[in-house]
């Protein structure tokens, strides 16, 4: 499969989840699940509360009645013949109960609403003996449910039957439970529309971003406002974003310009060789001085050529340097430089130097400072005093007894590529002195010129001190 179509696959969209939706979702979820726990411990706890509260009062009753019974012969007809205030009104005061008596041998005397079976324990009961003995059981009347508990009057007068209705209590649980599963539905509901808003609060700016981010990738346009309100995360991420497509406009307008100037500056070699390759077609027509001057001239503008496009590829690749920044003795870098510039220009350099140390990459400063030198010795052809290489503090210069720099190019000597009216008849691609201020600004400082007095100029740079950080 062609490259080309590796990469149009590999752009296209894939389906995704909407980041709202799964916010949305998510705190739904988490709602359902939290509300679901505390509803089923909240109606556990109730129902117990309930269950234990009415079986409590059940009992309290049954107690009661005991106690009645065992504290002197009452009949049947003691709890019948008054029921507003009698023992049966106290029984049925305490609580919501139905209460039913019996006679010897459980014959109903006075009948509870509704009417209670009467079992044959109830019987047996009925025909104790002793008095206050007790016999319990649930059963069904109808539709119902109910406790009963049956206590003997003793001596076989019979007994009372006290029934607590199990339906009313179950009735009242359903009730809560009903309750509690609306009220759980709705705050799951609630949940899902508060994460939606909250979502499409934190979300909406990021939507905005990955559609920014999307428009960049599809139309490769740079200059587009990115929202960078806030301070939380989501504005940082917008002013990294702003500040990343920031840089990567002006580092495309930095390769346009490049390659524009490239494109200018190499045709000026490139002409001159063409001419020159046409003429080697008549060599044997011309003398032999013109043959010499001819070779001569053509090696000269292949050396500055290959100058030319060096200087380019190190220009253009000085950004991307891959030497890590260490701690670096600038007169150290002087020294060296100077040491090379000297075998190359044939020229006296002086280095005064004190014992600044700076966090830098050393090959990039020292190629910087090659360059000022030979610059330097370009300029002062003539050599009347030897080229000095100044270290104070965390700033670099050279100093020369050349003619200087003529006031309007001060402003212009480290644009690429421009080279002054004085210095156009002079050998030289115009790039050496871009090269140093690009390598300043990457160290944190800045490139400086200034003609210096008696004669001669001061060109240097600045770098950013090692307590500062890292270059």
């Amino acid at each position: 499969m062609p490259w080309g179509t590796r990469i149009r696959g590999s752009l296209r969209p894939a389906p995704y989840a909407s980041l709202r939706t799964a916010f949305a979702v998510s705190f739904a979820a988490l709602a359902a699940v939290v509300t679901v726990l505390v509803g089923f411990l909240c109606y556990d706890a109730a129902a117990r509360l309930v269950r234990v509260d009415q079986q409590h009062a059940f009992s309290a009753v049954v107690d009661d009645l005991h106690h009645q019974v065992t504290q002197g012969e009452l009949s049947a007809k003691d709890f019948s013949s008054d029921p507003d205030h009698g023992p049966r009104e106290e029984l049925t005061r305490q609580i919501r109960a139905d209460v039913q008596i019996l006679g010897p041998g459980g014959t109903i005397v006075d009948r509870g609403n509704p009417v209670l079976p009467v079992s044959s324990s109830d019987r047996s009961t009925a025909d104790h003996g002793a008095a206050g003995h007790t016999t319990g059981y649930d059963t069904a009347i109808g539709d119902d449910r109910y406790r009963i508990s049956t206590v003997a009057l003793g001596g076989g007068r019979g007994a009372v039957q006290v029934a607590q209705q199990l339906s009313d209590t179950d009735d009242l649980l359903r009730n809560l439970q009903n309750r509690t599963l609306v009220l759980m539905a709705v705050v799951v509901l609630g949940a899902g529309a508060v994460g939606w808003w909250l979502a499409r609060r934190i979300t909406g700016r990021l939507v905005r971003l990955t559609g920014i981010a999307e428009d960049v990738a599809r139309t490769g346009r740079l200059d587009v406002e990115v929202p960078v309100a806030g301070d939380d995360e989501v504005g940082r991420l917008g002013r990294a974003f702003d500040d990343m497509l920031g840089r990567l406009a002006h580092s495309e307008e930095y390769q346009r310009r490049l390659v524009q100037d490239a494109g200018h500056e190499l045709r000026t070699p490139l002409t001159s060789l063409r001419t020159n390759v046409s003429l080697l077609r008549r060599l044997g027509e011309l003398p032999p001085q013109a043959r010499a001057e001819l070779i001569e001239d053509m090696a000269d503008e292949t050396r500055e050529l290959t100058d030319l496009v060096n200087e380019l590829v190190e220009l253009a690749a000085g950004h991307r340097d891959a030497e890590e920044p260490v701690d670096v003795a600038l007169g150290e870098v002087a020294a060296a430089a100077a040491a090379l510039a000297g075998r190359r220009t044939g020229r006296e350099i002086v280095v005064r130097a004190d014992d600044t140390v700076v966090r830098g990459r050393p090959a990039a400063l020292q190629r910087a400072v090659t360059n000022l030198l030979e610059n330097a010795a370009k300029f002062d052809p003539a050599g009347e005093g030897p080229i000095e290489a100044v270290v104070e503090g965390p700033k670099i210069e050279v100093r020369d007894r050349g003619p200087g720099v003529p006031e309007a190019d001060l402003s212009r000597i480290f644009d690429r590529f421009y080279r002054g009216r004085s210095a156009r008849s002079l050998p030289g691609s115009g790039l050496g002195l871009a090269i140093v201020r690009d390598i300043a600004l990457v160290h944190g400082g800045t490139a400086f010129a200034r003609n210096r007095e008696g004669g001669g100029a001061v060109i240097g740079f600045t770098v950013r001190p090692a307590e500062d950080g890292s270059g």
